[in-house]
């Protein structure tokens, strides 16, 4: 059906310059609107991945994927508890845990802190908090040295440099002494995590022998971090993993504490999906105006063609062809500039940072401080597929309309 006439003359008419200026210049909006449309949506895409690559790599280097935690009395046995987890299904790694939440002291300036008190060889199992540490990470934390290893942003805002002294002020655990004067433990700063976002103004780690010796609990520990294999699973490996300990236990997983911030980026991604083909098809409505102007322009061309013996699916295609020359151009030109500004994304961003002198994401708020890309070939492949597609369904109706002219109405003019 589709004859070598129909391809050669829609390549031609589409190289060919318009009667009307006005002809031209919507041809080349619609190519312009079809070009900008791809580029934004795949800059967006981009985008969208790095942020959610950044969650899974930063944010959850550091937050466990899966934790279970004692309601009441802290766990004594925990050895046999750890073993016993670990026999769960669909979970990797499991180590000891002690949540210790207080206030660091240091001179006339106080801040919270959420500590984690970990047994390092037992941590880097579950965890890859390491590769955002300074010096030795977790293995620099020593049983009965006090050390602690604060995010960067905390420790600026107290004012301390490493092998600084600072005071842990917890609250007392005894409900008869609830209203006296907290526990105070000196610790020394001996690392500083550098995840780039929010985390580093609150987090914190420390040995677990020395939480237990600060809290007074022996050998006991408050619960239990859990790596488990799928990460989207998890809220439902770590609660089939804790029924198997003979304990009421709180479960938790990364779910409840970051699972907002997945569910933002798919959400947004799904929008930006919605608004930028939204604009391409506003590109693509310019490519019916085109042909429906050119059909007009063309009308004893048709004729004559249709005279010479052209069939209707041959004018059809024709037409289908000249507009798919400009859904073409446009999604090429639209899919190599976003590429190119998606791979160098954050370079340029920061680079407009620094020369307006604002910073876009702030680390108080945002889980990271910077603007990620990510750019994956099948979005590029996807965002061109449809916009080409679009292009091809905008040519149908002035395809139809060319090919239903009568050859002696319009020579007998």
């Amino acid at each position: 059906m589709f004859k070598p006439l129909a391809l050669f003359l829609g390549l031609r008419y589409s190289r060919a310059r318009a009667r009307s200026g006005f002809v031209s210049f919507i041809s080349v909006a619609s190519v312009l609107g079809i070009a900008l449309g791809v580029m934004a949506l795949i800059m967006g895409l981009s985008a969208m991945n790095g942020f959610e690559q950044e969650l899974r790599s930063r944010v959850l280097a550091v937050i466990p994927h899966g934790e279970v935690e004692a309601v009441g009395e802290p766990i004594a046995d925990w050895h046999q508890a750890q073993w016993q987890l670990q026999k769960g299904e669909g979970v990797l790694a499991v180590a000891p845990l002690i949540r210790v939440n207080g206030m660091l002291e240091k001179g006339n300036q106080m801040k919270a802190v959420q500590l984690r008190a970990v047994l390092p060889e037992a941590e880097t199992a579950i965890s890859d908090a390491d590769h955002y540490m300074t010096g030795d990470g977790l293995e620099a934390l020593k049983p009965g040295e006090n050390g602690l290893i604060l995010g960067q942003q905390l420790a600026k805002r107290l004012g301390l440099q490493l092998g600084d002294a600072v005071t842990l002020l917890l609250p007392n655990s005894d409900p008869n002494l609830a209203m006296k004067a907290p526990l105070q433990r000196r610790f020394t700063l001996i690392g500083l995590l550098e995840l780039g976002g929010q985390l580093d103004g609150m987090l914190g780690f420390m040995h677990l022998a020395d939480a237990q010796a600060a809290l007074g609990w022996g050998d006991k520990v408050q619960g239990f971090s859990l790596k488990v294999r799928e990460l989207m699973q998890a809220q439902t490996i770590t609660f089939s993993a804790a029924n198997r300990l003979p304990y009421r236990l709180y479960v938790r997983s990364w779910m409840n504490s970051q699972g907002y911030l997945y569910q933002d980026i798919q959400m947004v991604r799904t929008v930006m999906y919605v608004v930028m083909l939204m604009v391409v098809a506003v590109a693509c409505f310019n490519i019916v105006s085109t042909l429906v102007l050119a059909v007009n322009e063309k009308r004893g061309d048709i004729a004559i063609l249709k005279t010479m013996g052209a069939g209707n699916w041959q004018i059809r295609l024709t037409f289908m062809v000249q507009g798919l020359m400009n859904g073409l151009a446009g999604a090429i030109a639209g899919a190599v500039t976003g590429s190119l500004l998606s791979l160098y994304l954050s370079d340029l961003i920061a680079l407009l940072e620094r020369l307006i002198g604002h910073r876009f994401l702030n680390p108080d708020i945002y889980f990271i401080d910077f603007l990620p890309s990510q750019l994956h070939l099948t979005d590029v492949l996807l965002v061109s597929a449809v916009a080409v597609l679009m292009s091809l369904l905008a040519t149908l109706y002035p395809a139809w309309r060319a090919s239903g002219l009568a050859p002696a109405r319009e020579l007998g003019r």
